[in-house]
């Protein structure tokens, strides 16, 4: 096969992933339009690609375009949130039973190699590269529970937790989660005891969800009052 010039969509990924990145490490604060003339010119790229770059941030829920106003990065709201946990709760819950005995050598070498990798971004400060790291984490077990509606339920939570993480970590004034706080979670997946695992698959959501809910609502108080 001759060599021919980079696709596009090449173009369009890296656009969607720089974008992503100052959305998930607060450079473009939630409720910030996307001004197709000012990104493309800080990309260097041409207009098609951006916009397709932003239906594809679109569709993943990191923004939203509202029609005769324009694109904006999504505001998660404290109702976004609680919908959010108590969805996570439910799925992640459901995904350990299904997968539990399906669980094999192979599933235990990769949530080590994962939980590796979120602790290797953590410690390099990297917020979005650990929100990503996080995000495969916690895939894994849909990805193990052989229910591929399960697994497009999960994936169609990405772009939102990616918020919500956002979120989270700036009201814990982090870059990142705390490097021990998925150790429980790997041990138990690797046990014996589903029931504790459940236990743990709820208490592990529902840790420092108050102080996000209470800088949620500050930046929407803010915006309210027009000091961001």
């Amino acid at each position: 096969m001759p060599l021919g010039r980079v696709a596009k969509s090449t173009i369009r990924i890296e656009v969607a992933d720089r974008l992503r990145q100052a959305i998930l490490g607060g450079d473009l604060l939630p409720g910030s339009p996307l001004i197709e003339t000012m990104l493309a010119a800080q990309f260097q790229v041409s207009r098609a690609p951006l916009r397709e770059a932003i239906r594809q941030l679109a569709e993943e829920g990191v923004v939203v375009t509202v029609p005769y106003i324009g694109t904006r990065v999504m505001a998660l709201s404290v109702d976004d949130l609680r919908e959010i946990q108590s969805m996570r709760v439910t799925l992640e819950r459901f995904a350990f039973r299904q997968a539990w005995s399906r669980r094999d050598a192979e599933f235990s070498r990769e949530l080590r190699r994962r939980h590796d990798a979120l602790t290797e971004a953590i410690d390099k400060g990297d917020d979005a590269s650990s929100i990503n790291a996080e995000l495969a984490l916690h895939g894994l077990v849909y990805e193990a529970s052989g229910h591929r509606l399960l697994l497009r339920a999960w994936e169609s939570l990405r772009g939102k937790l990616q918020l919500y993480w956002a979120a989270h970590h700036r009201a814990h004034g982090s870059r990142g989660p705390r490097r021990d706080s998925h150790d429980q979670y790997v041990n138990l997946a690797l046990g014996d005891d589903l029931r504790a695992m459940l236990a743990e698959v709820t208490s592990h959501m529902k840790r420092g969800s108050e102080v996000t809910e209470r800088f949620v609502k500050s930046l929407s108080t803010n915006s309210t009052e027009g000091v961001t």
